[in-house]
């Protein structure tokens, strides 16, 4: 068996060299190799980094447009079309609809309530001159004898008329005003006669007395009458007023 050859310096160096040549061919393969990466890396992130900057500075251009335009849309639109609502809120609606339409809807109720009041004023004074007509009434007729609702009869009775046409001038009902006649028939100052169109109705005439009657209290009723402080001119308004509120 042959021993190995020992190696001698040439051959120690030729090893070397391979070894140190191929370790270096390695070590630049690896070392180009990596700064091939850390290049490629190097610019990718310089590229992403420039592609962020730019998507950054393109968000920012966004956002600053964005913000512009809602600036924008907030001053000119939102806000222009929020005062220009409220703008015609208070304009229109509040000054000229509501405020108006408070104002016309309180001077409604001030009219309403003047009209109540003169209303109410007018009904006292109506009222106190029936009473003092009344009394008046009752005054003069006492002076012949008569009660006031007999006066009253007789007042009215300016021609011959059935008993319903006598009540409603009485302003009563016919079986009151039937009770009334029978006692100035009893005192022979009206009669029942038949009615010349209705067989089944009868009139009421005045006598001969009953029409001397009626004259002397008829005179008495005009004499200091409540009426008489009015001239013929204010009693003929007051006439026609009156009718047309009655009727």
């Amino acid at each position: 068996m042959n021993s190995p050859e020992p190696a001698t310096t040439a051959s120690l160096a030729t090893t070397v060299s391979d070894t140190t040549v191929s370790d270096t061919t390695v070590s630049d393969t690896i070392t180009g190799d990596v700064a091939g990466v850390d290049a490629a890396s190097s610019d990718a992130a310089s590229s992403d980094a420039a592609s962020s900057d730019a998507a950054s500075s393109d968000a920012a251009s966004g956002d600053a447009a964005s913000g512009d335009a809602a600036s924008g849309d907030a001053a000119g639109g939102a806000v222009i079309g929020v005062g220009a609502a409220s703008g015609d809120a208070i304009s229109g609606d509040v000054a000229g609809g509501a405020v108006i339409g408070v104002g016309a809807a309180s001077g409604s109720a001030a009219d309403s309530a003047e009209r109540a009041i003169a209303e109410r004023n007018l009904c006292g004074l109506v009222g106190a001159l029936a009473k003092q007509i009344e009394g008046h009434i009752r005054e003069r007729a006492g002076a012949l004898d008569l009660t006031a609702a007999q006066a009253v009869a007789l007042r009215e009775l300016t021609g011959p008329m059935t008993m319903r046409d006598l009540a409603d001038r009485m302003s009563c009902e016919p079986s009151n005003a039937t009770f009334v006649v029978d006692r100035l028939e009893e005192q022979g100052i009206v009669e029942r006669r038949p009615h010349p169109g209705d067989r089944r109705a009868k009139q009421l005439v005045l006598t001969s007395e009953g029409a001397a009657l009626r004259e002397r209290l008829i005179d008495l009723l005009t004499e200091a009458s409540p009426l008489a402080r009015l001239t013929s001119e204010e009693q003929s308004t007051l006439n026609d007023l009156l009718t047309r509120v009655v009727r």
